[in-house]
């Protein structure tokens, strides 16, 4: 058992910032549980429904804007005219449409990863 507990990471094993993320908890003392997005495939629709809940932050905040499927789906200009459940159907379809890092505790949950915000929630 770590000294701090254990988190559940959902990233992107080659993903250059989940790598930092990965690094900064564990330096810390984080155990991490951690699921690859684009090996495991993203979490399910009640899975993302609770981290956006916990999360504080809008859905729409939990999408890889950055990333080749979300534009080859022209997702910029679909997403404002879909309803919550199209958009969680959406996310749980594919790990290459989520951000990354997504942290939990199971009671908080960070997005993306800031170092000042990792210091903050996770001491990290």
């Amino acid at each position: 058992m770590s000294k701090n507990g254990k988190l559940n990471i959902y990233l992107y094993a080659k993903c250059g910032t989940c790598r930092s993320a990965v690094k900064s908890l564990q330096a810390k003392g984080w155990e991490l549980e951690q699921h690859d997005l684009f090996d495991q495939g993203a979490p399910s629709i009640e899975e993302l429904r609770t981290l956006v809940e916990r999360s504080g932050l809008e859905l729409k905040k939990f999408f890889n804007t950055s990333g080749e499927v979300y534009k080859e789906l022209g997702l910029k200009d679909k997403l404002p005219g879909m309803t919550e459940e199209e958009r969680l159907a959406l996310l749980a379809s594919n790990g290459r449409l989520v951000k990354r890092p997504i942290v939990t505790d199971g009671k908080k949950v960070t997005l993306g990863y800031k170092e000042d915000v990792f210091e903050q929630e996770w001491g990290a």
